[in-house]
């Protein structure tokens, strides 16, 4: 059975960069710069034959009051409470701060298992914080260096026997019964959701409102989410996998490492995401951002859903929404009609609705058509609106086939593909929009020359061998 592990200490310690190697990527953000982790991050860990959950987390700070700073404190404490065991690390180099001592009380309080590591520890200079490590009371503190990967055996070794207990107890508390759990474990993988948009859009919130939870930190302060920060939820009978990602500013705006680091963590959860929720402020709609983020997942052929957000603070909502409706078709026409839906991340309210936009644009983008009805659909649009004749020569649409899913793909055999204008493959694309009731998915349209596929087209027919023969013999 496998346990939880929760990476505790002060800002700077190498938290992240311990957790980063024992996931085996490069997850969570590492910067010299301290408090660049704020939220809580999951990965799956690997040591030796040890297989668990780390929790990577905020370094504990002193402050306890509402600021930024004290509700990291709060979301840190709380992941001490979740976990099994507590890897509590300090900088060796630094030696044993105050702050580090008010912890490892708290720590002893809160957690059943507390482990000591004296972080950086490669090298002599850190061999006065190692012994110093000592006086906190959590034991004999094991040597790492998490950038170097040293140190990780001992880990092992003190983690194994802590890990056994755990699974013995759980098989314990387990009551028997014949039926195969695993065979009745459902193998699909949860649908995969990106929530993008501008700093301050209520991104956080409206995740903490669908996990029932403050599991995401948030706050009135714009630019709080640093990481691509991914939680797993079953949202009414459907397993999903949630990324939450940094605001994206302009890029011009953009100047310091760090947020550099986030915004490129948020465009990598975008390529990975299958539905991509554009979250919009509904005071300051459509900003030059928001459409920027809303074709950047159109081209990488992400479904695209707009949700409205803070709702619940608009007055005229019927002619707020007329007016979205409008400024949508507008201003994104690649993503006509795409769901438009209107939340309250604050209130709950629209919930239901966003889920059911998910779904629907997520089965849109999976969809397949039979290459019969696509044969049946091309000849009446070429009759109701034959392509151009460049040079007086007709362009022929001889058939048609869908190549691919996710985002649908479809491909066109014609003559003189290269001269069929892009006006005509947009006439296209609206039509199976329309007929095949694809709104707002991207779809990709390809032509191609049947000529292309016959790779002996310019060559010449060779001579048979026998007759080569033939013709060399001498005349008698």
């Amino acid at each position: 059975m496998s346990f939880t592990l929760a990476i505790v200490g002060r800002p700077n310690v190498g938290k992240s960069t311990l957790f980063n190697r024992l996931v085996g990527k490069r997850l969570a953000l590492v910067d010299d710069q301290p408090g660049v982790t704020r939220d809580l991050r999951e990965g799956e860990a690997r040591l030796g034959d040890l297989r668990f959950t780390v929790i990577d987390t905020a370094g504990l700070e002193e402050a306890t009051d509402e600021s930024l700073r004290g509700r990291m404190r709060k979301l840190t404490e709380r992941a001490v409470e979740m976990a099994d065991i507590c890897l509590f690390m300090i900088d060796a180099r630094a030696g044993v701060l105050p702050a580090d001592e008010v912890f490892a009380e708290i720590l002893r309080r809160k957690s059943a298992h507390v482990i000591l590591a004296a972080n950086k520890a490669e090298g002599a200079a850190a061999d006065a914080g190692v012994l110093d490590a000592y006086g906190l009371g959590l034991g004999e503190p094991i040597r790492l260096s998490a950038e170097h990967g040293e140190g990780l055996s001992d880990l092992l070794s003190v983690l194994t026997p802590i890990a056994d207990a755990s699974t013995e107890r759980a098989a314990a508390d387990t009551p028997a019964t014949d039926v195969d759990i695993d065979a009745e474990t459902d193998p699909a993988k949860p649908l995969q959701i990106a929530v993008v948009g501008r700093p301050n859009a209520g991104k956080s919130t409206l995740i903490n409102a669908i996990l029932g939870e403050d599991r995401l930190l948030t706050g009135p302060e714009a630019g709080i989410t640093r990481d691509a920060i991914s939680v797993t939820a079953d949202w009414s009978g459907t397993e999903m996998r949630i990324f939450d990602t940094a605001g994206m500013r302009k890029k011009a705006k953009v100047q310091e490492k760090v947020e550099k680091l986030s915004v490129a963590d948020g465009l990598r959860a975008v390529k990975f995401a299958e539905v991509v929720v554009v979250l919009l402020d509904a005071a300051i709609p459509f900003e030059q951002q928001d459409l920027r983020i809303a074709d950047l997942a159109e081209r990488e052929g992400r479904v695209v859903v707009v949700a409205v957000n803070k709702w619940d603070a608009e007055r005229d909502k019927q002619g707020k929404l007329k007016e979205l409706r409008e400024a949508f078709e507008r201003l994104l026409p690649q993503l006509r009609g795409a769901p438009l839906v209107t939340v309250s991340a604050l209130t709950g309210k629209g919930l239901d609705r966003l889920r059911a936009a998910i779904l629907k644009a997520h089965e849109v983008w999976n969809r397949r058509i039979a290459t019969a009805r696509l044969n049946q659909w091309l000849p009446d649009m070429v009759a109701a609106h034959p392509p151009p004749a460049p040079g007086g020569r007709r362009i022929k649409l001889r058939y048609m086939t869908q190549a691919k899913t996710r985002p649908p793909g479809f491909v066109v055999m014609c003559s003189h593909p290269d001269k069929l204008p892009d006006s005509y493959t947009r006439y296209l694309i609206n039509g199976l929009r329309e007929d095949f009731d694809m709104p707002g998915t991207p779809i990709r349209l390809h032509l191609r020359s049947q000529a292309e596929k016959n790779p002996y087209k310019d060559r010449k027919r060779a001579t048979p061998s026998r007759l080569r023969k033939h013709l060399k013999k001498p005349a008698r």
